[in-house]
């Protein structure tokens, strides 16, 4: 047995950043810049209000420039420049763990949701931080297998929630199961176990069903979770069968889950249902940034989320701009542990 002792911290634990990757031009984003910027500015000034931001932007002068004119506070902001394909730093930033206390920060490959995107760019991203020094001395280690930190949850006790539809999905990691993901995130992660949804899925999502537009661990024992209550909507069986698993899931205690109904929004745009979810907020040192898309549940989800985050200020932002690329707050987002020096 190795004598290494691995831990994934929670998301709730304390930060000292949020690595965000810039909107540029030469993307998807292009025939909205502006309102994507515009969300961005929002996003930035509600994060930097409780902490730093890293920000990667393909043009770190146009970028300051901007956040000058958008009125943002830049002091509390780390600017690196790099190439970029997209923004969904969720997916491609390091994974942040613990090994005998020191933290490591694990750089997965990342292959576009299984060839769906372009991400030779994304794909280097981690280690060009390394070698900004960025990190400081904070140790990076190269995995070799695809995963995107979207994909898994983890309570900071050894539990990992995620879905069978992302994990198994082609052109990810070739004939995994259950046996060979869990030897991967016991060596990787210290797991002790994982909990697996094998129901539950957005239209138009394209990562495959990533846990965190279906199911969020709020606290040890608290779940914050999507839920459709319209049988003549079309995500209504899936998410009914995902509700009963996550009725069977027990604690590490064994103990039923607390477990908070997030209502499905109905978003759409030029015709499309987007895969809005209010499961896609991202907590933050003394806050939770949550996505509201301007429909009749906003105020619904806020109030559920306020249930199970009750010593952390609420920030609704509407995220209806970024749901048009098919992803929200907590896609955009990944959060750098406090040991990690900014």
């Amino acid at each position: 047995m190795s004598s290494i002792a691995r831990r994934f911290p929670a998301e709730w634990e304390e930060q000292s950043g949020v690595l965000l990757a810039l909107p540029h031009t030469d993307s998807d984003w292009q025939p909205y810049i502006d309102e994507i910027l515009e969300f961005y500015a929002k996003l930035i000034s509600a994060i930097v209000r409780f902490e730093k931001v890293l920000l990667v932007a393909v043009d770190t002068a146009a970028a300051k420039e901007w956040l000058l004119q958008a009125g943002v506070e830049s002091s509390r902001i780390v600017f690196v420049q790099m190439p970029l394909n997209d923004t969904w730093a969720r997916d491609f930033g390091n994974i942040s763990i613990e090994e005998n206390g020191e933290t490591v920060l694990l750089d997965f490959e990342f292959n576009g949701w299984g060839l769906k995107f372009a991400a030779n760019h994304d794909n280097q991203v981690n280690t060009k931080l390394s070698a900004s020094a960025v990190f400081g001395a904070v140790k990076m280690q190269k995995m070799g297998w695809i995963l995107e930190g979207g994909s898994i949850e983890s309570d900071g006790t050894g539990t990992i929630l995620t879905t069978e539809n992302c994990l198994f999905a082609p052109n990810r990691n070739a004939r995994w199961r259950h046996a060979d993901f869990e030897a991967a995130f016991e060596r990787d992660f210290g797991a002790k176990r994982t909990l697996w949804l094998t129901h539950g899925h957005l239209e138009n999502d394209d990562t495959d069903a990533h846990i965190d537009t279906l199911a969020r661990f709020c606290d040890l024992r608290t779940i914050a979770y999507t839920a459709c209550d319209d049988p003549a909507d079309p995500h209504y069986e899936e998410l009914r069968a995902m509700a009963q698993e996550l009725e069977a899931f027990r604690t590490i205690d064994g103990e039923a889950y607390r477990l908070i109904a997030l209502p499905l929004p109905k978003l759409y745009f030029e015709g499309e249902r987007l895969p809005a979810t209010y499961a896609n907020f991202l907590i933050i040192n003394g806050a939770v940034i949550t996505p509201i898309y301007g429909v009749a549940t906003d105020d619904l989800a806020i109030a559920a989320l306020k249930t199970a985050f009750v010593d952390r200020e609420i920030i609704p932002l509407n995220a209806a701009v970024p749901t048009r690329q098919h992803g929200s707050i907590h896609c955009l987002t990944m959060q750098i542990p406090k040991a990690v020096p900014l």
